[in-house]
């Protein structure tokens, strides 16, 4: 998609994103979901694949950085963009000669990693995993009498990370607007992760919140916060944490309305949870869903991803498509007004080399 086409609010910010891997490149594709020009730094050339779904939107540029005219290059286009995004360890940009020092000072200069750019594990490998690790919150999720279980690699990677990148970023953009000054973001998941953690922090410290796992309100120890197992194996989410919500949740399930006055008794949670695995067992997920579906029960049918698109929740806003055979998210969040047109799929990388340079005025020679 050219310049000249993109719609959204960021569709007057350029980006130059270092190609990697994981919560960077999905930073990037957020941001040209929105409008912004992003385009990646790539070291060789390969053909487009429709299932790299976080280079959807964005072009692409092969440059040798380890040549003089390759090195130029990049920083020319580094100097063309509002942004830059890098997710490697601390210290190869600088040792690039593209560290934050040898940028304008107008530059926003984002920076991934799971430790952050500082401290002694900064120069040391990890995965979302780890890094859920040490921020307590990967320790309160699972069984009780298991090991803890890593939720995919949404916590850390995508919600402390590329989460926490946007933010700095968008939140430098505003600064720039009356500083004139860009940033530094250094955006880490070991720092992003405790930021969503006030609920639990705020429960730990006022005795509400126990360190066993499956012992709390959220963490699928109360009955009516939990998952069920239906008759077809499938299963239903049940969320009914509010009093009347848990009112009604009895209710539908035909058991005694009193049970309310005891909600959140934790010893009555084991009875409860029984009960109310015998009453789902009873049914499909389908049938539940269907029974449940208009009220405030809070209960809703777990699906697969090949499900999701078709339910009719998820239908009726399309925030679910697929481009070319592949599924994947629309825009997230809408607008009102200045609505993104939707992304491009994936170009083939180093397909706009010469398009970009061209623009910001700079030639490579031919080999």
């Amino acid at each position: 998609m050219s310049t000249a086409e993109r719609k959204g609010p960021l569709a007057s910010l350029r980006v130059v994103e270092f190609s990697g891997l994981g919560p960077a490149p999905l930073a990037g594709q957020l941001l040209a979901d929105l409008g912004a020009d992003v385009i990646t730094i790539d070291r060789k050339a390969a053909p487009g694949d429709p299932a790299d779904i976080n280079r959807r939107g964005k072009r692409s540029v092969v440059l040798d950085l380890k040549t003089p005219e390759g090195h130029a290059a990049a920083r020319a286009m580094i100097s063309s963009a509002d942004v830059l995004i890098e997710g490697f360890r601390p210290g190869v940009m600088e040792r690039l000669g593209l560290g934050p020092t040898d940028c304008s000072e107008k530059l926003i200069y984002g920076r991934m990693t799971g430790w952050g750019q500082t401290g002694p594990w900064a120069q040391t490998a990890g995965h979302d995993i780890n890094y859920l690790a040490l921020t307590g919150a990967l320790h309160a999720m699972g069984s009780a009498d298991a090991p803890p279980v890593p939720p995919l690699n949404m916590v850390a990677d995508y919600g402390g990370g590329t989460m926490f990148l946007l933010f700095g970023i968008l939140a430098a953009v505003i600064e720039r607007g009356v500083t004139g000054k860009g940033q530094i973001v250094d955006a880490a998941m070991v720092d992003g992760v405790p930021a969503m953690m006030g609920l639990i922090h705020g429960m730990f410290a006022q005795g509400t919140w126990s360190e066993a796992r499956a012992a709390n309100w959220l963490d699928g120890a109360a009955p009516f916060y939990r998952c069920y197992t239906c008759a077809d194996g499938k299963f239903v989410a049940v969320g009914a944490l509010e009093p009347q919500f848990y009112a009604i949740l009895l209710e539908k399930l035909d058991l005694p309305a009193d049970y309310g006055s005891s909600q959140n008794d934790t010893a009555t949670w084991a009875e409860r949870t029984a009960e109310f695995a015998a009453a789902f067992a009873t049914r499909s997920r389908d049938d539940w869903a269907a029974h449940f579906d208009g009220s405030d029960a809070c209960v809703a049918p777990v699906l697969s991803f090949s499900e999701a698109p078709d339910h009719p929740q998820m239908a009726s806003r399309g925030n679910m498509l697929k481009m070319n055979g592949v599924l994947q998210s629309g825009h997230a969040p809408r607008f009102g007004s200045g609505v993104p047109v939707m992304p491009s799929l994936p170009r083939p990388i180093g397909a706009d080399t010469e398009a970009v340079l061209a623009e910001i005025g700079v030639s490579l020679s031919r080999p």
